[in-house]
């Protein structure tokens, strides 16, 4: 199916395995790739060193272009720059941060550069910042979230009303039917997160994926706005966050008990209780672990058939 995002990338298929904290290792990325879609290794949940020693077993896994996702706010963030550049990288997803930042500093070294967004106004600011293309997410999504709760639905035709510049929807998307609704509402590929989490190549812990496959609707929550939007599982940590609001905290009582280590503790050690579990919503439609192979057949599968029974509808 070649169209704008497959051509910008060289891959089979418009679908980006999104690039999650905890979740999105070498063995995701290079499983993604290697299925026709683009891999990204999340570099948010790893020092300099470690992404390094991804990205080279990643280059070994695969033969298929892959790529990373950087949170700008990284405190090593020069570092994991010239990580990327060092190792041959040629595709990065940037997120919370400026893209006029590193955009330019990458496309002069050969780097195609993506920036996500959870807005129409940062949607425009990314265009003018010259990025190749851009990741509208609704606030579907699992883990760090844009504050003003615009659905994905809403998004991306507004953001596609804007922009010119190639167009990838994010939020709540997990199967082909939603891959193919979001592309008629105007994007030109998908990004998913929480289908991928719940693989058997995800690095995160067995027991956060199985948390995953039993939530149902309403398990997960946006909340920690103060600090910055996150959507969890609803558990120990989480009615903790609610009972402190009961209190009208301030923004370091917030700190206090969020503390460090959170994320890591839930998705990469199974910690249920006391960790974050971050995952989006469409965790209620997630039933089961599988392969990566599997789950990009299947939702490519599904992709055409729904294209199929709507163009036959009457």
């Amino acid at each position: 199916m070649p169209n704008r995002i497959t051509q910008l990338f060289n891959i089979k298929y418009p679908i980006i395995q999104a690039g999650m904290v905890w979740n999105s290792g070498w063995r995701l990325a290079s499983a993604a790739s290697n299925s026709g879609v683009l891999g990204l290794i999340g570099a948010g949940s790893m020092y300099p060193e470690i992404l390094r020693e991804h990205i080279q077993k990643c280059k070994k896994a695969t033969d298929n272009p892959f790529g990373v996702n950087v949170p700008m706010l990284y405190p090593d963030i020069e570092k994991i720059m010239d990580i990327i550049v060092d190792e041959g990288v040629k595709i990065v997803f940037t997120s919370a941060g400026n893209p006029k930042t590193w955009t330019a500093w990458l496309q002069e070294r050969g780097i195609t550069v993506v920036h996500v967004v959870s807005s129409v106004k940062f949607a425009l600011k990314a265009q003018e910042a010259g990025v190749n293309a851009i990741v509208a997410e609704g606030f579907e999504a699992g883990g760090h979230n844009g504050r003003d709760e615009t659905t994905t639905l809403t998004l991306i035709p507004m953001v596609k009303e804007q922009v010119t510049i190639p167009l990838i929807a994010a939020g709540g998307i997990a199967t082909g039917k939603a891959m193919l609704a979001a592309m008629v509402l105007g994007a030109d590929g998908v990004q998913i997160g929480s289908r991928f989490a719940a693989s058997e190549e995800s690095s995160s812990h067995i027991n956060f994926k199985q948390a995953v496959v039993k939530a149902k609707e309403g398990d997960t929550q946006l909340t920690l706005k103060e600090l910055a939007p996150v959507r969890l599982i609803k558990n120990k940590f989480y009615n903790d966050v609610q009972e402190l609001y009961k209190t009208s905290p301030t923004v370091e009582q917030l700190k206090d008990l969020l503390g460090r280590g959170r994320a890591k503790r839930g998705m990469f050690e199974g910690d249920l209780d006391e960790g974050e579990l971050e995952i989006g919503q469409i965790s209620g439609l997630i039933h089961d672990i599988k392969p990566v192979r599997q789950i990009v057949r299947d939702i490519v599968q599904e992709f055409e058939m729904a294209k199929k029974a709507v163009l036959n509808f009457n």
